[in-house]
């Protein structure tokens, strides 16, 4: 329940600020994100978690979930921006359309890239356990998330940005493989957390459950 609580909120929030782009200028070079590279770390994380102990099922049924989540998510957004604001609100309609008034081919194409990149993550998860049994949690840990953030990276640029007009070519190419090294970057470095995390589950969640059905 904790894994999926972290896995459903954190998907949400990376899609609610997702249209949201930015410069990063490291060594006289800028590269361009999606601030919702911040919370899709986490997501990683629980996926690689839910994979391991709860299978292919698991994680696909709590992607459909999820996936449900965010277009209920997006719904209520819609209907909040067709109330107007008061006078003394300090958000006003203007702002508040800006931040959350995405269209529908930018949820199209979160939509379509969580739902096709979580698929291959699973894929590729159980390609490299069936072949490693449970050794190397990193390779299908780490293995997985360089395939299937590749796809979604430029899926749903593809769909939410470059197709509608939004951005140029040049830029959706550049937004997409910076978003790709930065999301690759962040699952390398954590790493060491499902190693820790995959530990503490092992210790202490299903010795306790082993001791209660024991009793």
């Amino acid at each position: 329940m904790t894994l999926a609580m972290f896995f459903v909120t954190n998907a949400i929030v990376a899609e609610m600020i997702g249209g949201k782009l930015i410069d990063i200028y490291l060594l006289g070079f800028s590269f361009k994100f999606s601030i919702g590279i911040l919370p899709w770390p986490i997501v990683f994380l629980s996926t690689d978690l839910i994979n391991e102990y709860f299978g292919k099922q698991g994680v696909r049924k709590l992607s459909i979930i999820t996936s449900c989540m965010i277009l209920y998510a997006f719904l209520v957004l819609f209907l909040a921006m067709g109330v107007p604001a008061a006078s003394f609100s300090p958000v006003q309609d203007d702002a508040f359309r800006n931040v959350f008034g995405q269209s529908m081919w930018i949820i199209a194409g979160s939509i379509t890239a969580f739902l096709v990149s979580q698929i291959i993550d699973v894929m590729v998860f159980w390609f490299f356990k069936s072949r490693t049994g449970n050794k190397m949690l990193w390779l299908r840990a780490t293995g997985s998330t360089v395939v299937s953030q590749l796809i979604d990276s430029f899926i749903v640029l593809g769909i939410g940005f470059l197709l509608p007009g939004k951005i140029s070519l040049d830029n959706y190419i550049n937004v997409g493989l910076t978003n790709y090294s930065g999301k690759l970057i962040i699952a390398i470095l954590l790493t060491p957390f499902i190693y820790i995390i995959h530990f503490l589950i092992d210790k202490f969640i299903l010795n306790e459950e082993k001791s209660e059905h024991a009793i």
